[in-house]
């Protein structure tokens, strides 16, 4: 046989075995979200030391708790990869359904922290309903963007039925008290509609309606608006209302471009409250400085990134629904760690809400390790569509 010969059987054997690859996850998405895990468990450890000790009599309680829902985020994840995406959009309303009756149980039979009732008692670990109704929430708002997109384009009623939807969260929300999940909903909410061609005029009407509502609780609220007055100058009263916000400015000063070392935080040593959980963005300033931060917001923005651009890549493959799920977990990621990040340098007033990935939190971990589950199965979805169109 001559050379072309040998030529064109290897030509197409390679072809075939190519044809017979598996399709693959975004594995730099899936890595890059496991980097981000594991750093995570490594600063809350360090920041989570003295309290630790303190409260369980043992520094590595909190550290090894935190592994533990490490270890259940990670199986989640892996279970949750095996369910289609027509799964999620056939049973989104019963989903939105069972995330309203966690937020009613929880006011029911919800135990209360620090003055606020936001978690259900399941023996093992306590589950915080507000993460898990944002997800379902998300879902719903997917699945009504592909049902009714064409009304939501052409009448106010197609605008305002999500909306009545989202209302009867947020006042569920509102009942724990829990502003911070509300915020971050109605953010997402909006950029939604926006995303699905809701006209400017609606768009600019509901910015300016949450921009009331939520001045409006504010105000009603003696703690909410003490935080503002805080924020707006927090050493006004540094051991009072403004206590918190100064010992997190003390630990960025601290930091400064390099850091104190990991695990030489002097803040974390019982001066700065939540250290572990709302704040571990003052402690990681403080231990790797402006540079080790810096590192970290640019690996948050661009996993927010990869979302969102497999949820452009499923809109061209006209995945609408996936798409819309896709832009949502993106938004909903970027917001909650702009806020959280943003609360611990003083940029906004102090919310109770996790860095995503970062903080200490069962709850937090395990479904934002479910809703990258979701955002992988959509990459892989798309991935098979255009496979077997280019085998056609």
């Amino acid at each position: 046989m001559s050379k072309i010969g040998f030529g064109l059987v290897s030509l197409t054997k390679r072809s075939r075995i190519k044809e017979q690859e598996p399709v693959f996850y975004d594995r730099g998405l899936l890595f890059l979200v496991l980097a981000l895990i594991a750093f995570g468990w490594v600063m809350v450890t360090s920041a989570s030391l003295p309290v630790s000790e303190k409260l369980y009599n043992n520094e590595y309680y909190i550290s090894i708790k935190h592994a533990v829902f490490i270890i259940v985020a990670l199986v989640s994840m892996a279970i949750v990869l095996f369910f289609r995406m027509e799964w999620w959009q056939r049973f989104n309303m019963e989903l939105l359904f069972v995330a309203i009756v966690l937020l009613v149980a929880v006011l029911i039979v919800g135990s209360t922290v620090n003055g606020s009732r936001r978690w259900l008692p399941l023996g093992i670990f306590n589950l915080q309903a507000a993460e898990v109704a944002k997800l379902f929430f998300f879902s719903f708002l997917a699945g009504y963007l592909v049902r009714q997109h064409e009304q939501l384009r052409e009448n106010v009623i197609g605008f305002a039925k999500p909306l009545a939807v989202f209302m009867i969260l947020a006042i569920l929300l509102l009942m724990q008290p829990d502003l911070g999940t509300v915020i971050v909903m109605f953010v997402t909410t909006v950029a939604l509609l926006f995303l699905a061609g809701a006209k400017i005029w609606q768009f600019i009407a509901l910015i300016a309606s949450g921009l009331l509502a939520i001045s409006s609780l504010i105000i009603l609220e003696p703690y909410r608006m003490r935080r503002v007055v805080s924020f707006v100058d927090p050493w006004a009263d540094p051991f009072g209302s403004g206590y918190q916000l100064t010992q997190s400015l003390m630990a960025y000063g601290r930091g400064g471009w390099s850091g104190l070392g990991l695990g030489n935080s002097i803040q974390k040593l019982d001066y700065l409250p939540e250290s572990h959980t709302d704040f571990i963005a003052a402690v990681i300033a403080e231990e790797i400085g402006f540079v080790g931060l810096s590192i970290l917001i640019f690996a948050l923005g661009w996993l927010v990134y990869k979302i969102l651009n497999i949820g452009r890549l499923a809109m061209e493959k006209s995945q609408h629904y996936n798409g819309f799920f896709a832009y949502a977990i993106g938004i909903w990621i970027a917001f909650q760690a702009f806020v959280n990040i943003g609360a611990s340098a003083g940029m906004l007033p102090t919310k109770g809400l996790t860095l995503p990935f970062i903080s200490y939190g069962g709850s937090s971990l395990i479904i934002f390790s479910v809703a990258i589950a979701i955002v992988l199965r959509i990459d892989f979805e798309r991935r098979a569509l255009e496979r077997s169109e280019a085998n056609e």
